[in-house]
């Protein structure tokens, strides 16, 4: 995106012109000593076999700035396990790879429920989180990134890009959230464009939202897959264990870090990833079920405070929305009319309707249960209250499928 408009509140680190990434790469490669840096990966077994995910470890083969790799495999069986073994040995970092179905990480996510510590069910946030608390505890890193692993166009460049102002000392940020322009022959983004743009405003005039929703405004894209955190923000901050992964974190960010530590850095020229179905017929798959997952997540974002939203103030929040959202369906045209890009108002509509009756089931789900957190512990909690926990998942990845 060529330009450079900053809002005033965190700062937005844009892509002007073609920039010399490898420029950037060459200071990351001379600061890895002193600052390592780790690499997250969230992976699914189907991602497997994928030519993606072998062009994404091409691309990590030569980046030397890295010191760890850390995959998390989930839906996996043994064999699913041996074959992510296999693939990830090409790479010169030193790589773990949690088998988060095996039995020995089942065993340690009993513990977890046990405790109090309700891990939350299968999903990315939960993948995650045991990521980052084996990083945490296995590693001296002070950076730790997380991409996903089903990134179309992945150029190094990204990680690059995202790396940066968190390991260089100069810049001191705490936190670098990526966002970038997500078209093809079409505008994509339809969960950030038709349902958490609207629906954050519309909830606009609830009681605290100052405090605990506004600041998401500030992000371009808060439900992207990429971020790069400091070892402290790392063990502090909490999140979902379900599809509203992303929004959660960077709503609990500003708990934990202050604004001017905060950016959002323009990582690539175009984006694209796999693309989730509407699942208009199931609630429980596609972007039915992520729409819900992201709407309840904010709900419980906005009682932070501990007071919970009641049915009254919740009563109006899906028509406020749909006429918020509606309102930007003829600005999205017009976006993509100027830029030669096609567009189906209908299919608009229709997704519009179906994450209107997605915020419905997530506001039963909320009143249900009011009272509950929009993120599940943090690692510093996890280690707080099960102190032997990091070495027990250490000892339970060096096992592995034994």
């Amino acid at each position: 995106m060529a330009d450079f408009y900053q809002h005033g509140t965190i700062a937005t680190l844009h892509r002007l012109g073609n920039p010399d990434y490898q420029r950037l790469e060459e200071e990351l490669n001379s600061l890895a000593v002193s600052i390592p840096t780790a690499l997250v990966l969230p992976c699914h077994a189907r991602d497997l076999k994928t030519d993606v995910l072998q062009a994404i470890i091409s691309e990590l083969r030569a980046a030397r700035f890295l010191s760890h790799v850390t995959v998390g495999l989930d839906g996996g069986g043994r064999a699913d396990f041996a074959l992510a073994q296999k693939i990830f040995s090409t790479l010169p970092q030193e790589v773990s790879i949690l088998w988060n179905d095996g039995p020995h990480l089942t065993a340690l996510l009993g513990d977890l429920h046990r405790a109090g510590l309700e891990p939350g069910p299968m999903g990315k946030g939960r993948n995650m989180r045991l990521c980052l608390g084996h990083v945490l505890a296995s590693t001296k890193v002070s950076a730790i990134a997380i991409h996903d692993c089903d990134i179309l166009n992945y150029r190094r460049e990204l990680l690059v890009r995202l790396c940066f102002p968190v390991v260089h000392p100069e810049m001191a940020f705490q936190v670098s959230k990526g966002f970038s322009a997500r078209f093809s022959t079409q505008l994509n983004g339809r969960v950030m464009r038709l349902l958490i743009t609207p629906l954050l405003r519309a909830m606009q005039d609830f009681k605290g939202f100052a405090q605990s929703l506004a600041p998401l405004q500030f992000f371009r894209y808060p439900i992207s897959g990429e971020v790069c955190l400091q070892r402290a923000v790392a063990e502090s901050v909490r999140f979902p264990s379900d599809w509203g992964v992303e929004t959660g974190m960077m709503a609990d960010v500003f708990r934990v870090v202050p604004m001017g530590e905060i950016c959002q850095v323009d990582i690539a020229e175009s984006y694209d990833h796999k693309h989730q179905q509407l699942s208009e017929g199931n609630p429980e798959a596609g972007l039915n079920k992520m729409a819900s997952d992201v709407a309840l997540c904010l709900l419980r974002s906005a009682s932070v405070d501990g007071s919970p939203l009641g049915a009254e103030c919740l009563a109006g929040l899906v028509e406020n929305y749909l006429q918020t959202a509606s309102s930007l369906l003829r600005f999205y045209s017009a976006d993509a009319r100027i830029n030669t890009l096609s567009y189906d108002m209908t299919l608009e509509r229709r997704t519009v309707e179906l994450f209107a009756s997605s915020i419905e089931r997530a506001i039963a789900i909320y009143l249900a249960d009011p009272f509950r957190l929009a993120g599940a512990p943090s690692w510093s909690e996890i280690e707080s209250r099960l102190p032997s926990f990091g070495s027990a998942l250490n000892e339970a990845v060096r096992r592995g499928s034994e």
